[in-house]
């Protein structure tokens, strides 16, 4: 297997949780939170989506979809429109309230220029330096796995939100 092949197995994996977890998701389902301060299931996707998004635009040296196709303004949060969710107070994270369709239409956006930018590397690209502001520097095939792995931790904890919800509310 080649290794743009297994990574793309990886973020089909994140998109089948992200799908699982919108999929009929009620407004009371996608902003329950277990406590105050906790992270709700539409926060984690949209925050997931956010960052997946403003990663793979940086590779790919365009805009995010978030801007170019103006999920941004889908979405109108009250809050800056770069924002990706990092350091968010528990009052922005109640914020983020799109319904189902609007959270999974995103990730899809997110997804698939994802998959279209995986299916143009080759494995001598995964060498590339792609940040030089950390020591060592991040090559390619770090920060695609460092996507990876942030995504499938919130996408999981998304999930069990849900299941904590549906619990709750009956």
């Amino acid at each position: 297997m080649r290794s743009v092949d297994l990574l793309g197995d990886g973020f089909e994996r994140i998109r089948d949780v992200v799908r699982g977890v919108t999929s009929q998701a009620s407004p009371d389902v996608l902003g329950f939170r277990p406590d105050a301060e906790a992270n709700t299931v539409a926060w984690l996707i949209w925050h997931l989506s956010r960052v997946q998004d403003n990663h793979i635009a940086e590779l790919v040296g365009e805009d995010e979809v978030w801007i170019s196709e103006a999920w941004v303004d889908r979405f109108a949060l009250p809050f800056d429109r770069d924002a990706t969710g990092y350091g968010q107070d528990p009052d922005e994270v109640a914020a983020v309230r799109p319904d189902a369709e609007l959270l999974a239409g995103y990730y899809d956006a997110v997804h698939e220029r994802t998959m279209r930018y995986l299916s143009g590397l080759r494995d001598e690209d995964f060498d590339a330096v792609v940040d030089r502001a950390w020591d060592p520097p991040v090559t390619l095939a770090v920060r695609l796995i460092s996507i990876l792995s942030d995504d499938l931790q919130h996408a999981g904890q998304a999930s069990y939100v849900r299941g904590l919800a549906e619990r709750a509310l009956g």
